[in-house]
């Protein structure tokens, strides 16, 4: 096992432990659904996540398998299962329509997945499209490794030492031909001394790694039955303006496959900027719980959060100090909210948070936009949000608090301002006015309350507070009240 897996097992570990003492007895898992699209009787095409047949007698089908985002276990398996399911139903044709940027998988887990689309039972193209996408790394050695391959305009192919330079494939040819084999390769990569690392339509054809430009899918099916790989599927139709025009056979049918609904959410949650923000915001609602009180809406949407944060933590390559670094910043939010005023906890818990969103990830960091939404809103829900909460809802008179105003205690610590004192037997963090501080053991009397803090003072001598003063009619300070004389 490499140090990348031991890693990835150790995250994994952090990850469970972070999920198991959040939401033990929270989670139910949502029931899968299909995502499918209406039939499309005008170009004999259709999306669902499983292929379909149409009601011609004798179909000739074609499935392609949409393959965006990073591809991990999740989609590598859904690939691997849709060659199966198209061979079964005797498909003419399977298409990978890719658009990723890498692969997640161990090198051998990518290895068997290359290896069962070169030695799938019908013809596997793959089309990097529509305009603008790309494909790299493992999803770069899909394309090498399939029949055919070809990118539209925009797109780029490419980075290959992004999974780690272990996996090498040679540029594939038509069926029949040789396309060498998938191996380990202790290397640079595809190509080694080069330092061109992307590809675009133009160059990927001159580097071997695609066969033509094909700015539809209509184009690039077209473009595998003219190397023969499909059998013949157009047909010559004439439109409205006398323009003769290639178009599908009537009996062609093109099933557009996608991940069902529950695959899909958890290969979403496997994505670096949704895992990291799903784990912000599952512990952000689990801090703001602590401070509600038992089990609420809160606690319930945070199990969920933090569920699919630790399965894509797991999946992804994470670097376990900058996972305990976010988890041990929020702790410090913690220590900081009970005293109501930010203060060099909240500081060090800004800080750690900071450091671990930074370099949570070893591959496929984030970009800046999801680091920016998750750092801005920890800090709005830290500095104002919580506090505010936390104030509201233990100062209002339904919490049954009012009663300590008035009521005098001992100051168990010296309080200058803040300090801990004993009142009615039980201790309470207190804060009292600088001009009148108390020492340990000094009698005093409940002023007020701000939040969970008492506001106390000393039983004689108590300074005049700046809220309880206003100027006379002479213009001199004059007292309103002084409950301290």
């Amino acid at each position: 096992m490499n140090a990348r897996q031991h890693r990835r097992g150790f995250a994994r570990l952090v990850a469970a432990m972070l999920l198991l003492a959040a939401v033990v007895g929270l989670v139910a898992a949502p029931a899968s659904a299909h995502d499918g699209l209406d039939h499309d009787p005008a170009d004999g095409s259709h999306e669902s996540d499983t292929p379909q047949i149409a009601g011609d007698e004798s179909p000739r089908l074609i499935v392609v398998v949409e393959v965006n985002g990073l591809i991990d276990p999740i989609m590598a398996s859904y690939i691997k299962r849709q060659l199966v399911t198209a061979t079964g139903l005797h498909a003419i044709g399977v298409v990978l329509q890719i658009d990723s940027a890498g692969s997640t998988l161990h090198d051998d887990e990518l290895v068997e997945l290359l290896g069962s689309v070169r030695l799938a039972h019908l013809p596997v193209g793959v089309w990097v499209g529509p305009s603008g996408a790309q494909a790299l790394g493992g999803a770069a050695h899909l394309a090498t490794a399939a029949d055919f391959a070809a990118i539209a305009p925009g797109g780029r192919i490419g980075d290959f030492t992004a999974v780690g330079g272990l996996v090498h494939a040679h540029p594939s040819g038509a069926r029949g031909v040789d396309r060498g084999s998938v191996h380990s390769h202790e290397g640079d990569g595809l190509h080694s001394g080069t330092s061109v690392r992307y590809y675009d339509a133009d160059t990927a054809m001159g580097a071997g790694l695609t066969h033509s430009t094909a700015p539809v899918i209509g184009e690039f099916l077209f473009a595998m039955s003219d190397e023969g790989l499909l059998p013949p599927i157009g047909q010559n139709v004439t439109g409205d303006d006398g323009v003769v025009r290639r178009a599908p056979a009537d009996d062609v049918v093109v099933s557009f496959v996608k991940l069902p609904l529950l695959d899909g959410l958890f290969h979403t949650a496997a994505s670096p900027a949704v895992a990291y923000l799903l784990l912000v915001v599952g512990l952000s609602l689990l801090l703001l719980d602590f401070y509600t009180g038992g089990i609420g809406i809160a606690a319930m949407v945070a199990a969920v959060c933090l569920l699919l944060a630790a399965f894509g933590l797991g999946t992804l390559d994470v670097r376990p100090w900058a996972l305990v670094l976010l988890v041990a910043g929020f702790v410090a939010f913690a220590v900081d909210v009970q005293t109501g005023v930010p203060r060099f906890w909240t500081a060090s818990g800004g800080a750690a948070v900071l450091a671990g969103s930074l370099t949570l990830f070893g591959q496929h960091p984030m970009s800046w936009i999801p680091l920016l939404v998750g750092l801005v809103s920890v800090g709005a829900f830290v500095l104002s949000g919580l506090p505010a909460l936390v104030r509201t809802r233990y100062g209002t008179a339904t919490v049954g608090r009012e009663w300590l105003i008035g009521v005098e205690g001992t100051a168990v610590t010296d309080i200058d301002p803040d300090g801990t004192v004993e009142v009615h037997g039980a201790r309470w963090r207190a804060r009292v006015n600088r001009l009148t501080p108390l020492r340990a053991g000094e009698p005093l009397r409940v002023s007020g309350l701000s939040g969970v803090v008492l506001e106390v003072e000393p039983l004689e001598g108590a300074a005049v507070d700046y809220r309880q003063m206003r100027r006379g009619p002479s213009g001199l300070v004059s007292e309103a009240s002084n409950s301290g004389k």
